[in-house]
């Protein structure tokens, strides 16, 4: 895995991302305090609202940085991100009112749902071979793990010697950090987009490419049901841990741990299975097994608390993080395969988008269920939407998924450089297969042409 680490470009990106993800872990924490000292006993309200404009932007601002990824070299464009991000948490600490913290986080997410696309579609580019990419994915996948265990670790030894203020300094630094290795790093220049429209139509592009592939419509089933699992572990952990089970504050941190170790060690055996499985045979069982374990939890959260319920919720944790890692790392890769290269950050932003949409509608639905109805029950809905998701992406995933399509154009002229290749038919147009994406030549998906070309399909583009 970490031979990936050899080229430069890779290592000097990866770095970045690394160092922008203990930036943004620190101001998490300092945020909270930060909370607490402008709202005092409403400051649970405010990280709530803050939360909620977290996802607004990434939902609202995604699609329209892909858009403008295709105008904006791509370096330009995430260096301007991280030094906007750097900006922002400079001023953090000096804020004094509620609506002053709301304005700044949706600056400071929107400049992530700008950078992490762009970000992503540059990997591809970077690390063309599959097994390389593969790679690269665990590895990403690694870092936020092994973030989510560090950076509070971190914050709380800075913490013992210097207030929670110079823990922006040290996200500022690290952004700071980020834009000066993406400007070091060669990338190579990407493919020039071939798609007409205006902006509105490329801000958009992504979403229809969504709609239009089978896969990718599965994908986004999948994304749903990890939100749905991920929303009970990190909105109702404390009250599990704390109410139900009546553990020190301490065990919160060790029973989100217990997620982050499942999802860590998933991602360190995913290019292997990978390699021998393929995508469809990984993803949809380890989302099958996501509803599963919430109906174990059901059952955990409705037991009387004990030092057994507790060691179990301690491993359904770290199931769901399993889980999830082995949903969410080869998202990329079918990514990948749906998209042109020129149309990958489009592909990224819309993915990115649409997946935090379905946090948007997870997060709030495990608190308020926790509040109203109870734990039980919470992790009983969320297992409902978790198993009709994954069976949804079933449905939406044909079993037999090849790349390279036979279709049939018939609004293109003889001689148009896409037909190179193609035969003339009886009936008129022009017949030939190749990898097949929705682009500005393909814009609906083929149907199955019958048993005898059951990998085969035909499409009438217009």
């Amino acid at each position: 895995m970490l031979s990936v680490l050899r080229d430069r470009a890779y290592r000097h990106l990866f770095t970045a991302q690394v160092v922008a993800l203990v930036g943004t872990g620190l101001a998490t924490v300092a945020l909270s305090l930060l909370a607490y000292r402008i709202a005092g006993a409403d400051a649970s309200a405010v990280l709530g609202t803050a939360l909620a404009i977290k996802m607004v932007a990434y939902v609202a601002v995604a699609p329209v940085a892909g858009a403008l990824a295709g105008r904006i070299p791509r370096r330009a464009l995430m260096v301007a991100m991280d030094l906007t991000r750097a900006g922002v948490a400079l001023a953090l600490p000096f804020v004094d009112r509620v609506w002053q913290v709301y304005l700044l986080v949706f600056l400071l997410q929107a400049a992530s749902a700008a950078f992490t696309p762009t970000f992503q579609a540059t990997i591809p580019d970077v690390l063309p071979a599959e097994r390389d990419y593969t790679n690269a994915l665990s590895l990403s996948r690694l870092a936020y793990d092994l973030e989510s265990l560090f950076s509070p670790a971190l914050a709380a030894l800075l913490l013992s010697v210097v207030s929670y203020d110079w823990l922006f300094a040290g996200t500022t630094v690290g952004f700071l950090a980020s834009a000066a290795l993406v400007v070091s790093a060669v990338l190579p220049k990407p493919a020039p987009a071939e798609r007409g429209g205006g902006f509105p139509a490329k801000a958009a592009f992504g979403t229809r490419l969504f709609r239009a592939t089978p896969r990718l419509r599965a994908l986004l089933a999948l994304d749903l049901a990890v939100a749905a699992a991920g929303a009970i572990v990190f909105v109702d952990t404390v009250n599990l841990v704390r109410d139900h089970f009546h553990r020190p504050a301490g065990a919160v941190s060790l029973a989100l741990g217990a997620y982050g170790v499942g999802s860590l060690l998933t991602a360190l055996l995913l290019p292997r299975l990978l390699a021998r499985a393929g995508d469809r045979a990984v993803m949809l069982p380890a989302a099958f097994a996501l509803p599963a374990v919430l109906a174990a939890v059901t059952a955990i959260a409705a037991a009387p608390a004990g030092t057994g319920t507790w060691l179990a919720l301690l491993a359904a944790w770290a199931l769901v993080g399993a889980g999830s890692s082995a949903v969410l790392t080869p998202g990329g890769r079918l990514i990948r395969r749906s998209a042109s290269d020129a149309d990958l950050p489009a592909a990224f932003a819309a993915q990115f988008s649409l997946s935090h949409a379905c946090w948007l509608l997870t997060y709030p639905l495990a608190g308020w269920l926790a509040a109203s109805a109870g734990l039980p029950v919470t992790a009983s809905a969320l297992a409902v939407i978790a198993l009709a998701a994954a069976s949804g992406a079933v449905a939406l995933w044909p079993a037999r998924d090849p790349e390279a399509l036979e279709h049939l154009h018939t609004d293109l002229p003889a001689g148009h450089p896409h037909l190179t290749g193609a035969h003339p038919t009886a009936g008129g147009g022009w017949r030939h297969d190749h990898r097949y994406v929705i682009d500005q030549h393909h814009h609906r998906w083929p149907h199955p042409a019958g048993p005898r070309t059951r990998t085969r399909a035909r499409v009438t583009t217009g």
